[in-house]
């Protein structure tokens, strides 16, 4: 079961907002009434959504999903009377991901949901394609580096250098990234 925070600081919305959320299965395991409460429940609860009403008391929504992001990335939909440019686009530069305006209804309300929590699944998996290009890249910069420091110091070939770092990497049991960047810091010191 999904499981939701709601912060919004008019009682009535709130109360709404979980039996819409609860009628339609979601599980409402927090309620805040302001940003600061907002973030310590996000905190404390680990929700898998957020919603956030723009305009709150202690700590505006918009900054209140910038905490609870920086912390642990959720899909978050933003919930406001209003439907500004400069909102909107202060929201989306927060990283959130949905955005729902007053008055709304269930129908409304779970395809902003949803659509953000597609969205941030698809962020999720480009972040770690990324982290995991990212990786690759630096292990073939210090497997490249360490064959041309065995090709200047032993005077071997491309396909010589690498066939003894890969041979060095089976007989330590370690990846040849690893193999690479301890040839490298004992050679170059």
């Amino acid at each position: 079961m999904t499981r939701v925070l709601v912060a919004e600081d008019e009682t009535i919305i709130r109360l709404d907002l979980r039996g819409m959320l609860e009628s339609a299965g979601f599980e409402v395991c927090a309620e805040a009434k302001d940003g600061e409460e907002a973030v310590a429940l996000a905190r404390e609860t680990e929700p898998d959504v957020a919603l956030l009403d723009v305009k709150m008391p202690r700590l505006d929504g918009i900054e209140a999903a910038r905490r609870i992001l920086d912390e642990r990335p959720i899909p978050i939909v933003m919930v406001t009377a209003y439907g500004e440019r400069e909102i909107v686009s202060r929201a989306v530069e927060a990283g959130v991901f949905g955005y729902l305006v007053k008055p709304f209804r269930e129908t409304d309300l779970l395809p902003a949901i949803e659509t953000a929590r597609a969205r941030h699944e698809e962020m999720s998996a480009l972040r770690e394609e990324a982290a995991s290009l990212s990786e690759a890249l630096e292990a073939r910069k210090a497997i490249e580096r360490a064959k041309g420091i065995l090709m200047d110091r032993e005077g071997l070939t491309e396909a010589e250098a690498f066939a003894r770092l890969r041979k060095a990497s089976q007989i330590s049991g370690r990846p040849l990234k690893v193999v690479a960047e301890a040839l490298i810091a004992t050679l170059e010191a």
